[in-house]
């Protein structure tokens, strides 16, 4: 089991294939994109700063709706961030929505289950894109690969 305060590992396999099947599951209703990216430490103080510049490195604006969101953790420097694009932020209900999105992955957090909290976070992110975003066939079915990002 991994566990957040640092292991030689940062995501086993199983928990590696847990994490891309709940995103795989979650973007099979939406024409929406999940990414999830990690990393042992922030190169930056803030880490919504870092997950903003991963979600312009990975060209995630760049899909078709504008409804690409990003999971950021910094492992060892305990530090997340949700950052969605423009159009899915504002439809999913704001600050408010993702406050609380945020204090469920701070909680899964806490526990030292990062595995459960992104699949959770994937899976809540998942239902509000669905929600917003239902799947349409006429935009290219998966916009964005689905594996985890590892950063350094």
């Amino acid at each position: 089991m991994f566990s957040f305060f640092g292991k030689s590992e940062i995501l086993d396999r199983d928990s590696q294939q847990r994490i891309v099947a709940c995103i795989k599951e979650s973007e099979s209703k939406t024409s929406g994109e999940v990414r999830v990216f990690v990393e042992r430490h922030c190169q930056y103080m803030d880490a919504m700063d870092r997950a903003k510049e991963i979600f312009a490195n990975l060209a995630m604006e760049k899909t078709q709706a504008r409804n690409a969101v990003i999971i950021y953790v910094a492992v060892s420097d305990r530090q997340f961030a949700l950052f969605g694009d423009v159009a899915i932020y504002e439809k999913a209900g704001g600050p408010e929505f993702w406050r609380s999105a945020a204090a469920k992955l701070a909680g899964r957090l806490r526990e030292n289950n990062l595995t459960e909290g992104l699949c959770n976070c994937v899976t809540e992110l998942g239902a509000a894109l669905a929600a917003h975003f239902p799947f349409d066939p006429s935009i290219k079915k998966n916009e964005l690969p689905d594996e985890i990002v590892f950063g350094k």
